[in-house]
């Protein structure tokens, strides 16, 4: 499939090529298209390899790999932290609400 052509439309074109060529000249028209596909194909693949696309597109994926198991190596460990900071909040919200309840005690008193 190229540009998004499918099975489909490429029959499609073939019977609108016959109705306006004619048989004789579809044989030429189709290997002229022929080589028109391949050519751009090979250009596309030329400016890809050229510009470093290919290999900007390789790195990419390598470092989307490389940060995916990084987070599954590291998960455990944040879990364990945010455990951690969530259970010292709980500890320091417990203390200031005995300290307000102490608070409003002496006061009443």
């Amino acid at each position: 499939m190229l540009f998004g052509v499918g099975f489909s439309e490429v029959i499609l074109i073939l019977v609108i090529a016959y109705v306006f060529v004619g048989p004789q000249d579809l044989p030429k028209v189709a290997r002229w298209l022929g080589r028109i596909v391949k050519r751009t194909r090979l250009l596309i693949s030329e400016i890809k390899t050229e510009s470093g696309w290919d290999e900007l597109l390789q790195e990419s994926q390598e470092l989307h790999t490389e940060i995916n198991s990084t987070i599954k190596e590291n998960k455990d460990l944040v879990q364990k932290s945010f455990r951690g900071v969530q259970e010292e909040v709980d500890d320091v919200r417990q203390e200031l609400s005995k300290n307000i309840d102490e608070a409003e005690k002496a006061t009443l008193n």
